[in-house]
């Protein structure tokens, strides 16, 4: 009989890193297992973290919260996610989504087709502050091509501000984001 080696991914088990916003990724099922029709990722999601609004063509997301609750915006609509709710992120349209709940996230991501999990090895060593600062555009413009991927960095101030999230380490902005934690998180969405 032969030994199942990549069909079961046990807890804990999976490489990880961090995207620029301070979202996790850990590497659960790759594409090279589903013959490109599909990846798996889990995205741990600290207090504050988000992922940048941006829009990719090749693929499709659904995500499943397991732990705590995400902000999502997807196109013009913003919403929470509590535990246990489904989200699907078409390509195409923009997306992003965060936390700016009291507690740290988990969600699991399923990418149809696989690829983008690809891309987010290397999206983790390009910063949104380098990004900001013009350095880097080359290497990111590659990336992004390659993966279909369009970061919308003009869209991240005002996203922020709205929603009362720190910008990341290095973005430099006249009108800080207000400290007042409690109240940004007691109110709704708009």
């Amino acid at each position: 009989m032969a030994e199942a080696v990549n069909e079961l991914i046990l807890p804990g088990q999976g490489d990880q890193v961090t995207l620029s916003g301070g979202v996790g990724v850990v590497f659960k099922v790759p594409g090279s297992l589903t013959s490109g029709r599909l990846a798996i990722v889990e995205h741990p999601v600290p207090v504050d973290a988000l992922v940048v609004p941006h829009t990719h063509t090749k693929e499709d997301e659904l995500s499943y919260v397991l732990e705590g609750e995400i902000g999502v915006m997807i196109g013009d609509r913003e919403f929470i996610a509590p535990t246990g709710s489904y989200v699907f992120k078409p390509r195409g349209i923009v997306h992003a989504f965060w936390n700016n709940g009291t507690t740290p996230a988990r969600l699991i991501e399923l990418i149809f087709p696989s690829g983008l999990e690809d891309g987010f090895r290397e999206m983790a060593g390009l910063t949104i502050d380098m990004a900001m600062a013009g350095q880097d555009v080359k290497r990111r413009s590659e990336v992004s091509a390659r993966y279909g991927t369009t970061p919308n960095f003009d869209l991240l101030q005002d996203f922020a501000q709205r929603h009362g999230i720190p910008l990341p380490h290095g973005w430099h902005v006249a009108d800080k984001v207000s400290s007042d934690v409690a109240s940004r998180r007691a109110g709704p969405l708009r």
